[in-house]
């Protein structure tokens, strides 16, 4: 897949994931997944899913979170893929974007954490250098859009 990231929200019918720098006050949601890796949650967009029912419900599996106010779009990863079918049927095939937005949240439980999704061990609220920390562990360049959406606050 060759992916490059872009500012500009990307069309609705291209987005198949989403994911949520979601903030409590000045820290930042943060999720470990039973492999110990560190992530933002969000996920892969159902079939007829909307953006914000999709962020709702990845908030609420990942994180035991919900949205306290809009989500602001921070930008997308632009992707086209070399395989020969989409990951889900009802996905937009070969080009796609995955989109990255803010939002203020409040977890307020514990994460669902549904048995075919990601299994969460920990659910943090970081400040940002934390976050960056964190996240880089997998790839580094967490920290530049980190930067960004608080920048965008």
């Amino acid at each position: 897949m060759d992916a490059a990231f872009a500012a500009e929200p990307p069309a609705d019918e291209l987005v198949t994931n989403i994911h949520v720098i979601g903030f409590t006050g000045e820290r930042i949601v943060v999720c470990r997944a039973e492999r110990g890796r560190w992530f933002l949650p969000g996920g892969t967009r159902e079939a007829r899913e909307s953006i914000d029912d999709c962020v709702a419900r990845e908030l609420r599996e990942e994180a035991g979170a919900r949205l306290a106010g809009p989500l602001r779009w921070v930008g997308a990863h632009r992707c086209v893929s070399d395989r020969p079918v989409p990951y889900r049927p009802w996905q937009p095939h070969p080009v796609k974007a995955w989109l990255w937005c803010t939002a203020d949240v409040v977890i307020d439980s514990a994460p669902t954490c549904p048995p075919d999704g990601e299994q969460v061990v920990e659910v943090r609220a970081v400040d940002p250098a934390e976050a960056q920390r964190l996240l880089s562990a997998g790839s580094g360049w967490y920290a530049e859009l980190i930067d960004l959406a608080a920048e965008s606050r």
